[in-house]
């Protein structure tokens, strides 16, 4: 589930699709990373029921939220350039 966490999704793929260099997709999944980590760590604080919550003792599976942000960032850049290519 933590793969799926809908700030990492959309984070990732809209930095990755505004990102001009392929060497700043790392950057990209590293911001969306904490990103989403900030948010499930603060909702499921307040007890707001989240895909994939993160706590003293819940797992965060920061391996598997790395490289879904990495996976997101990647596709967000390839759409771009596939989709949308500058001239």
């Amino acid at each position: 589930m933590a793969a799926f966490d809908p700030v990492l999704i959309g984070l990732a793929l809209y930095l990755g699709w505004k990102a001009d260099q392929f060497g700043k997709v790392v950057l990209v999944a590293m911001i969306a990373l904490v990103g989403s980590v900030l948010v499930s760590w603060v909702l499921t604080g307040i007890g707001v029921p989240w895909p994939a919550p993160i706590g003293r003792e819940l797992p965060t599976f920061f391996p598997v939220r790395t490289a879904a942000a990495l996976i997101y960032a990647i596709v967000g850049y390839t759409a771009r350039r596939t989709i949308a290519p500058r001239a």
